[in-house]
């Protein structure tokens, strides 16, 4: 092998002195890297995400944005819904269980609680022991 780096070294322009002190920079931040054999590590994150790219098309791009998006919606939404219920409930005093129960008829009130039993229903059903 040092042949080859032998023979390949008189083929290469000479060096500047700026280059070869950069280079010497360099080498002395890789070589605890290099002795401790984590650069290994950073060649193989490097490959993982030449090979990420490599395999993305449009359709998983469009797929990872949309979830993204999704995701970055639902927080928004669920901020302006807290947003919105904290200053509602800090301008009056908390209801009585009438006040509650009557509330119960609006029928925004109804769907958001069916929303959160469901939720909840879904989150028992995957805790629930496979045993059964």
């Amino acid at each position: 092998m040092t042949d080859v780096v032998a023979e390949l070294r008189p083929a290469a322009p000479p060096l500047d002195d700026a280059t070869r002190d950069g280079l010497d920079d360099l080498m002395v931040k890789l070589e605890p890297l290099i002795q401790g054999r984590r650069l290994h590590n950073i060649v193989d994150l490097l490959s993982l995400v030449s090979d990420a790219v490599d395999m993305s098309d449009d359709a998983m791009v469009q797929k990872v944005m949309k979830t993204a998006d999704d995701a970055v919606g639902g927080a928004w939404t669920l901020g302006n819904a807290a947003r919105y219920a904290a200053a509602q409930t800090s301008k009056a005093p908390p209801p009585s269980l009438i006040g509650l129960l009557r509330a119960a008829g609006d029928e925004d009130v109804r769907r958001g609680l069916h929303f959160a039993l469901k939720f909840l229903s879904v989150l028992g059903r995957q805790m629930r022991d496979d045993d059964r």
